[in-house]
């Protein structure tokens, strides 16, 4: 097995647990999470696609993650060459800020140095649905 495959395979183990430290452990000092140039979902404001730089920005990702009621996640597949990971995989979540539910099938791509520590992921989703969950309904 591909050792980034192996390592993306641990984090998503990790997630499951609420092993956060095991996550972090896997990634580059200078992680780049969620760095996009035009996102739709980071425009609108929600919290857990806003992007991040450094372990402590993962860290706030995942307290801002830490504030949603996870349902579902499912890893349905994962595909690899030498130096990214990319997973195909559920999410449903509930809002609990909002009181708002959503589904999705996300993917989420991995980059990796030359030492197997991630450099950055960016999550592929429907920010129509994810920015629909996020604001309170009216």
């Amino acid at each position: 097995m591909n050792k980034n495959v192996a390592t993306v395979n641990r984090i998503y183990e990790a997630f499951g647990r609420g092993d956060i430290p095991t996550i972090i452990d896997c990634l580059s000092e200078n992680v780049q999470w969620e760095q996009w140039a035009d996102n739709s979902a980071q425009k609108a404001g929600v919290p857990w696609m806003q992007a991040q730089k450094g372990k402590q920005g993962v860290m706030e990702f995942f307290k801002n993650v830490g504030e949603l009621e996870v349902k579902d996640f499912q890893v349905l597949s994962i595909m690899a060459n030498e130096t990214q990971v990319a997973a195909e995989l559920v999410f449903e979540a509930r809002v609990p800020s909002t009181n708002n539910h959503y589904r999705d099938e996300e993917i989420h791509l991995w980059t990796f140095d030359e030492e197997g520590k991630v450099i950055g992921l960016r999550h592929y989703a429907d920010t129509a649905k994810i920015i629909a969950a996020a604001k309170a309904s009216n």
